[in-house]
Formats: C-alpha cells, structure tokens, sequence
C-alpha cells in the first residue's frame, strides 16, 4: 500500500512539472524516440528514481539529495510493511527520516533564482486582461520568463513532496511503535496469588544464586584478572577510600557549612541554604558511585554482578532523593521565611516518613528487577517476588495521598481567603495519590504487573517532580533577593515571578515523558511548532516571531533614543515653547511605535495584505463599540498638533482647575492645587469650553474687590488702592493698574484694584498680600470696611411685650 502510494505520488509531481515546462507528452516521447532512449517503465521504475531524474535535469545537488533519500525511505516502507522489527530499530529508522527531513527543508532549491525572475516578470507590468493585448516581444519575454520560473519550480515540488513522504513516514513509526507500547502495559501475566506459582519461586532463586556464584568464581580463579586487579588495586583502594570518606562524613561537612551560612542573617539565606543542601545529595552519592566504581575497576566483577552494582548506585541515587526533597519540603526546623508547604510539625514528620519510605520502596523496586533479569527468573516467579513491593508502595501512596489531602483540608476550612492555588494543586494530587496506591497492587493481583509498576512508578515521579518544582521556585525569589538585597524583592518583583512561570513550563515535557510520551514525540512537536502555523496565505513561525520582536524592540529604543536626544540637545535649542517641544516629542514616539510595528510585520514575512483585510473586518467592531477610545485617541492628536493647551499650562475645565502634567492619546493629567491628579479624556478639551491661564504668556489680570463704608472720602479712597496696586512687584506699569469705582452696595461703597501680573502663576499669592497692605493702610487712615447691615422687622410686638390686658379683664 504504501508504495503503490508513492508510486502514485511520484507520477503527479512529474506530471505536473511536464505541465509548467511547458512540455507535451507526444513531443516527450517523439524526442525520446529521435535519440533512441526508452523511459523506465513497469515495478522497476522507481517514483522517487524518476523524480530525481526530473530534478537532475535542474540541480544535480537536489537530485542526489532526493535520490539517496529514496532509498532510505524504501527500506523505512519495507520495514513498516514487515512490522518485525525491534522497537530500538524502528527508533533509529524513525531518528534517520527525521533527519532528512530536516535535510530536505534546508535544501535551497534555487530560491533566490526564482525570486530574480519574480522580479523580472514584475518589471514586465500585469498580465493583459481578458480581450487586451501587449506587444509581441513583451508576450514574448513574458512566456520564457514565465517557463523558466515553472521549470525552476520543479526542485522546490520534488523537495516537498519527500518532506512529505518523510513525516508520513515517521507518523506511521510513531502509530506502530505507541502500539507495542499499549500492548506491553496491558498484557495479562500470571497471578501472583495463585499457590501454583508460588512453587516455582525457590527452584529459580536457587538457580539464579548458581548463576551469581559461578560468576564469582570464575573471575576469581582467572589469573589475567587477578592479575589486572593486583596491578589497579592501589587506585581501586584509594577511590574507595574517597568514597567511605565522603558516606561517612559527607553530611557532617554539610550541615558544618549549613551552620556557619546561618550565623549571617540577611536577604537571600534562604538560596545558600538551598544550594549548600545538595551537598546531602550530591556527597553521598559521590561515595557510593566511588565505593561501586573502585569494586568494577578491580575486574573481578563479571556482567552480571557489574548490572547488579549499576541497580545498587540507581537505588541509592532514589534514596538520596527522596531524602533531600523531604528535607526541604517538610524539614522539622522551619527558618525564618517559612516552608514551601505551610504544615504542622506532626504533619511535615508523617510525611517526611512516608516520602522516604516511598523512595527506599522504589528502590527497591529497581533492584529487584535488576535481579530478576540477571538471574533469569521465569515470569511466574518475577510476578510472585515483585507482588510484596508494589503492594508496600501501593500503601505507602495512599498513606502520603491520604495525609497530604486531609492536613491541606483542614488548612483550607481554617483559613479559607488564604487558600492559594499551589495548596488546591497539592491537594487534588493527594486524592489522585491515594486513587494509584488502591489501583496499583489490585492491577497487580490481577496479572497486570507492568501496567500496576508503570502507574506507581509515574505517581511517585510526578510527586517528586512537582516537589522538586516548589523548591526551584522558592530558590527564584530567595536569589533575587540576594542578588537584589532586598528582603521585599522576594513577593514584589516581577522578574522572579516570570522565571517560576518558565519553570514551570519546562516541567511539562519532563511530566510528559514520566507518563510515557518519548523524546522523539517531543521533538517532533517541537518541529511542529517551529513550522508555524498558517493564518490565510501566511506562515507564522516561532523564528518569524523572534524577528518581529527583535526588529519592533531595536526600532522602538532607536525612537525612545531620537526622543532623548530631542527633548535634551535639539528642541530646547529652537524658540518652540515647553509644550511645542513636548507634541513633537510625543508626535516622534507614536510615529516611531507605529513604524516599529510595521517593519517588524514586514521583516517576519507577514503579508500586510491579511492584515488590511482582518482591520477593515474590525473597523466596524472599533466603529461601534470603542467609539469613546477612538474619539479620545483622535482628540488627543489634534492637541498635540493644535496645541490649545500645553504641558505646564494652568488650565479650568469641567470645574477643575489645575496645571496639565502629561498629554496621552486618550486622556490628559491634570495636577489640582490640592495636589490631586484628575484624569480628564481628551474628547472634553476639543468639545468642551477650556480655560487656559497661561496660553502663550504668563501676563494675567488679578482682582482685588474690597467695601468701605458710606460717607467715606471716595476720591481717597481710590488714591491709597492704586498706590498699593504700583507699589507691588508684580504689577506691570504698563498697562498701569486701574481702581475701579463699582458702585453702591446695600451696605458699603465697592471697589475693585484692576492691575496685569507679570506671572499670573503668583495670583493667590498676589492677592493675598494686597489684602494684607489693604487692611493696614485702611486701619492707618481710618477707613472702615463696615460689616453687612440688616433691619429686622418684628410682626405683631405686642406678643413679645407680653399685653396681659384680656387678663385684667377678666
């Protein structure tokens, strides 16, 4: 089937490169006949032979490409109909065509070639329409330019035409290969519960033990390797000794380094700590890797012994693990910023024991099926040793799950605002924890050891992985504190908190694997993905993303730098005022923003085109539903070209009157003599009536109304208010101030000094020490400013005299 499809396949490409050459079939074989060469014909004639046959006839380079390529992918198609092969062979079979196929994507295929003649038939003007003509020499070039861009097409076919058959190709492997997987995890073994199968188990151990003391035996009555063991053993003896030193003493020289870092309390400890406490980790697994590698060095150790020793290391690397992710997680001391997990001290004990109970378990585990492949046990007795261990781990998971849920819960009914997601995460976990330790030894009592260690096995990683995760990320915040010497930077910045984010981005993959996904379906999604995907007629690749990023972010601090270098050396050189300076500033950015946008658009490969279409799409969309936006953003590029009020100006509208701080395109920032900001939209300053105080100059006039009593001396009056008006600094001479005889009041003669500031900036100040001289001068001449006076007219006062006539009377 599927070289009847690439038989297919071969035929339509090389019909359709006949087509745009320009070819015929009856000249085809005419000329073949003229020459007396016979095409291939019949199963010898190979598609992908013919192909790059067609494709020599262009490049030679591709044509050899394509052409090994066709042999690779016969034997991949051979072997996939044969379906015999090992899973190790289909992974390198799948690891060989997912390199072609990356070979095949960087070939050129003349590339720049076609692009010349693209531009050269672009030189040539459009096509005539339908009923229109162009010169004859003009068709003319036009037809050989546009054979020879189809027959230079031809490499670029072919190319994709093998990419394709590659990663169907690499599909089908995947397919077969997630099927034998499927099957290994769901095939039925024997029951280890059954007494029939337990008979057997003494008679294999025995055999096995025969096995391994063979070995032993043969490696000690053979003379080369005593003899290779007598002359390694001084180095054999000094490794070990190395590795004893750091099993026994390693730990103590870590928690002596541990208490020196705590004597020195200041931001970040907490990340020393964290690193000096991979030393329980890393020390005692140099030891035991020494110990174990002396005793292989020595050569007395056959294969099955060294396999035995290689589980012994594995084992202790889980145990060491699990001991140090335990230790951080619930260790009994919680320091001065806390645990990762907020617990109770009988808590954290309980899981500390079960989690490292669960790790001695697992390696357990994994020595254990070290032995049963080394000594050859059968599979009624594998099943019949391995039932006791996954049934311990099965209870020591539903013991942690059990726990870790329970002890969340009760935190969660006892502070419940407090609550945060990783707390809900942990414990939704715990109860998934418990589900896989009541699955795992029923899977395995009923046959299905491996999908029972799988389960178990994914479980455990998936809980050491996600502690492993909470510890990375509390190191984040604790460095960034001790980089930035800051205690706060710890749940402040913004910086640690995108790294935990990628952090916990790049756990996926790794939580993949641990449920069974292969790195090969990880890179094959990751060349998915930098494939792109396409949106209309255009491609968006995560490359063409960096390069619009990289192009937007270089232009856009290229206009923030031109914006610098106007607003400190060009502009305030020039008679534009502070607002003029600062519209042409803003004017620079947007502009500079807007083509930032565009180049980086154009620079990615994106075709404009789209996007004209999808914003003619979505102006009715802003038409409707963001009028105000637009009607702001428009209003404010009309102050920054009219400029009817600039940054600085001392302005009144919609009842508030303050100084202009910032203009934005949406709205403007007013700072009120309270020292309040009010955000005031754009729209108000074109629609509205605005007052502006200082448009132009700073020249105002100041108002100063002042009553004196009726019978005073008008004229002098008038006299003492302009000598006040002259004799401040402020007030310009020309125009001089006026006094202005207002008129009569109800109960004083009004007056008002009329007079121009030099700053009207300094009106309330102005007025205030006018009042001041005012009231001095008046008081010197004894001029009085009379209060308000009012008659009062009583109805009925005989009431208030209290009239006891009617009482006489009677």
């Amino acid at each position: 089937m599927i070289r009847a499809r690439r038989a297919l396949c071969g035929a339509a490409v090389l019909f359709l490169l006949l087509l745009l050459s320009g070819w015929s079939l009856p000249a085809a074989a005419q000329e073949a006949g003229e020459t007396g060469e016979v095409a291939e014909s019949g199963p010898e004639a190979s598609p992908d032979a013919v192909a790059a046959r067609a494709a020599a006839e262009i490049d030679p380079q591709i044509a050899a490409e394509l052409e090994e390529f066709g042999r690779v992918a016969t034997r991949a198609a051979e072997a996939l109909d044969a379906g015999r092969a090992s899973t190790a062979a289909f992974d390198g079979l799948r690891m060989t065509l997912a390199d072609w196929r990356d070979r095949l994507g960087r070939l050129d295929g003349l590339g720049a070639r076609r692009e010349t003649l693209q531009g050269r038939l672009a030189a040539l003007g459009p096509p005539p329409g339908e009923g229109e003509t162009e010169p004859e020499p003009v068709a003319e070039r036009r037809a050989a330019l546009q054979a020879e861009l189809a027959a230079l097409a031809a490499p670029a076919l072919l190319v994709q035409e093998a990419r394709a058959e590659a990663s169907g190709l690499i599909a089908e492997i995947d397919a077969l290969i997630r099927d034998r997987q499927t099957a290994a995890l769901t095939e039925r073994g024997p029951l280890p519960l059954l007494p029939q199968n337990w008979g057997t188990l003494p008679d294999n151990l025995g055999r096995g033990a025969a096995l391994l003391r063979a070995e032993v035996v043969s490696s000690v009555q053979s003379p080369v390797r005593l003899e290779a063991a007598r002359q390694g053993l001084p180095g054999m003896s000094l490794m070990g000794l190395v590795g004893l030193a750091l099993l026994l003493f390693g730990r103590r020289w870590v928690r002596a380094a541990e208490a020196r870092a705590l004597r020195r309390t200041r931001p970040g400890t907490g990340a020393v700590m964290t690193l000096l406490s991979l030393g329980h980790f890393a020390l005692p697994l140099l030891g035991a890797g020494l110990v174990i590698g002396a005793v292989v060095g020595t050569g007395l150790a056959g294969p099955r012994i060294e396999a035995l020793l290689g589980a012994l290391l594995s084992g202790v690397w889980i145990v060491l693990a699990a001991a140090w992710l335990t230790g951080r997680l619930f260790r009994p001391d919680p320091g001065p910023k806390g645990l990762p997990v907020d617990l109770g001290e009988e808590a954290r004990a309980r899981l500390r024991r079960y989690a490292l109970a669960i790790g001695w378990t697992m390696a357990a585990e994994v020595f254990l099926g070290a032995v049963v492949t080394q000594i050859e046990l059968s599979e009624r007795s594998a099943a019949v040793l391995t039932f006791p261990l996954t049934l311990a781990l099965g209870l020591l998971l539903f013991g942690l799950g059990r726990n870790l849920a329970r002890e969340l819960r009760k935190d969660d009914e006892s502070k419940p605002e407090d609550r945060s997601f990783r707390d809900r995460l942990l414990s939704l976990v715990g109860r998934l924890t418990m589900v896989a330790g009541v699955l795992g030894p029923l899977v395995a009592a009923l046959g299905f050891d491996a999908g029972a260690s799988f389960l178990q096995l994914a479980v455990a990683r998936t809980l050491a992985l996600l502690g492993a995760l909470i510890i990375l990320q509390r190191f984040v915040f604790e460095a960034w504190a001790l980089l930035s010497g800051r205690p706060e930077s710890e749940t402040d910045a913004l910086a640690p908190v995108l790294i935990a984010f990628v952090l916990s981005l790049a756990a996926l993959p790794v939580l993949a694997l641990i449920w069974g996904a292969r790195v090969v379906d990880l890179t094959e999604l990751w060349a998915r993905f930098r494939e792109g995907f396409t949106w209309g007629e255009t491609t968006i690749s995560p490359g063409q993303f960096l390069t619009f990023v990289m192009v937007f972010a270089a232009i856009y601090l290229l206009t923030r730098l031109v914006q610098g270098g106007l607003r400190s050396a060009v502009l305030p050189r020039t008679r534009l005022d502070i607002g003029g300076q600062n519209a042409i500033a803003a004017g620079v950015g947007y502009v500079g923003i807007f083509a930032a946008a565009l180049i980086g658009i154009a620079a990615a490969g994106v075709n404009l085109t789209a996007l004209g279409f999808v914003a003619g799409a979505l102006s009715v969309g802003i038409g409707f539903g963001l009028q105000n936006v637009v009607s702001n953003f428009v209003s404010g590029i009309i102050l920054l070209i009219e400029r009817p009020i600039s940054e600085g100006d001392w302005i009144e509208v919609g009842g508030q009157m303050g100084y202009v701080k910032s203009i934005s395109v949406r709205a403007t920032r007013i700072e009120t003599f309270d020292r309040t900001d009010v955000i005031v939209p754009n729209a108000d300053f074109v629609s509205a009536q605005v007052i502006n105080w200082t448009r132009g100059n700073l020249v105002g006039r100041v108002i100063v109304p002042v009553g004196v009593a009726y019978g005073t001396d008008t004229e002098k009056v008038s006299a003492i208010l302009l000598d006040i008006a002259r004799q401040h600094p402020m007030v310009l001479m020309n125009p001089a101030p006026f006094v202005h005889f207002k008129g009569f009041g109800e109960s004083s003669l009004d007056f008002e000094i009329r007079a121009i500031l030099r700053d009207i900036n300094f009106l309330i100040a102005v007025t205030t020490e006018m009042n001041h001289q005012i009231a001095r001068r008046f008081a010197e001449e004894g001029i009085e400013i009379p209060f308000a006076q009012r008659d009062i007219w009583l109805k009925n006062p005989e009431v208030l005299r209290g009239d006891r006539s009617g009482e006489g009377a009677a």
